[in-house]
């Protein structure tokens, strides 16, 4: 059982960290679409479609992180002015502080995260609004998130698998991993995580879809002390059974000095890729190129994702770029990590982080001192 003092330790980390979290915003970028379901989840639904926008264009959903704001995310990573260039709508669904004082996606919490209900029911709503009121097409609709914004995103890919041609997770964790905030801290460090099969197993019982499976493209810093890097592992994990696919990878390679690891077909589609960005911490990875600006969790690590999980979706028409080193042959295949010890911190509370676990309830004097500092650290009224 975790120690009270771990718990609160972990408080105060994630209190510092939201203190430093919050970004800037870029009001009048964005429009919002009203009126697009029963919203279960009660989201915000923010867009931006350029103009002229021919019919039969594709959809990207971008899902912002913890603090953060749809316009200000996309103003760090540039997703609208990606759009305007290469010609595609894009869906910011948006957190409400009523849902959570934080501004997280509800990532873990089981009415949230089912199919038909909650949140997911509501971006899944947003998504099929887009589609008809811009006669978009519905084979190419894709879906990023960072952080809790990407745990969100595959709740939808697992849930709505039917919905999404690809999905890129950026510092997120698998599908299904935690149900409490006890949990959703441990995943986070990488502590418990379900074994490969339990991982697949997760996605397969989420919908009733047989496939084809959304191409997936997951994004980790090195040094991330938020999310531990195991997740990336343990998502690769998830999705390569999904699809099919061996445990070692098909190729690696070097992208803008960042490995990159490619699972191939057997008629050579790529089907998943993973990134790791070495010495970055918790955040979306940019380059200083002029999509994008740097912020708070908006990285400047010399690549740009947005760039790259463009082109990886066949969105984007740059060519790959000149520098772009030889495809090498794989290493051999390694284990997914289980257990990381030191990574400290965490973005992605659940709505209500003051409830007990089930299997280990609080006496009155604990719990009294747990929600003292959950309502110190802004996360219990």
């Amino acid at each position: 059982m975790r120690k009270l003092s771990d718990t609160i330790a972990r408080l105060s980390a994630y209190r510092t960290q939201l203190g430093a979290g919050t970004g800037v915003d870029a009001p009048g970028r964005l429009g919002t679409l009203p009126d697009f379901g029963s919203n279960p989840g009660a989201l915000l639904a923010r867009t931006h479609v350029p103009h002229e926008l021919p019919a039969g264009a594709p959809l990207v959903v971008v899902l912002h992180g913890c603090t953060q704001t749809a316009s200000g995310y996309d103003l760090g990573t540039g997703w609208s002015a990606l759009a305007d260039r290469d010609g595609f709508a894009v869906l910011f669904p948006e957190q409400q502080r009523a849902n959570n004082a934080n501004l997280c996606f509800n990532w873990f919490e089981p009415g949230d995260t089912a199919r038909g209900k909650g949140e997911a029911l509501s971006i899944s709503q947003m998504i099929e609004a887009m589609i008809a009121r811009h006669g978009l097409d519905r084979r190419r609709v894709f879906i990023t998130g960072l952080s809790a914004g990407g745990a969100m995103a595959t709740v939808m890919l697992a849930t709505y698998p039917e919905l999404f041609a690809g999905g890129a997770i950026i510092a997120g964790l698998p599908y299904g991993v935690a149900a409490t905030i006890p949990e959703a801290f441990d995943r986070m460090r990488a502590h418990g995580l379900p074994s490969e099969q339990r991982l697949q197993n997760l996605v397969r019982s989420a919908s009733r879809h047989d496939g084809p499976w959304p191409t997936i493209s997951i994004w980790q810093g090195s040094a991330d002390r938020t999310v531990s890097p195991a997740n990336a592992g343990a998502l690769v994990a998830q999705w390569r059974g999904v699809h099919g696919l061996p445990a070692g990878p098909s190729a690696s390679e070097q992208v803008d000095g960042q490995q990159r690891r490619v699972w191939r077909d057997a008629d050579g589609r790529e089907l998943i890729e993973e990134y790791s960005i070495a010495g970055m911490g918790h955040g979306t990875p940019i380059a200083t190129d002029g999509l994008g600006r740097a912020g708070p969790f908006i990285l400047a690590a010399g690549i740009s994702s947005t760039r790259r999980i463009a082109r990886f979706w066949n969105l984007s028409a740059e060519a790959v770029a000149a520098d772009r080193q030889p495809v090498v042959a794989a290493p051999p295949a390694r284990e997914p990590a289980t257990v990381l010890a030191g990574s400290a911190g965490a973005v992605e509370p659940p709505r209500r982080p003051g409830a007990a676990d089930p299997q280990h309830p609080a006496a009155p004097g604990v719990r009294k001192i747990i929600e003292d500092a959950l309502r110190s650290a802004g996360l219990m009224r």
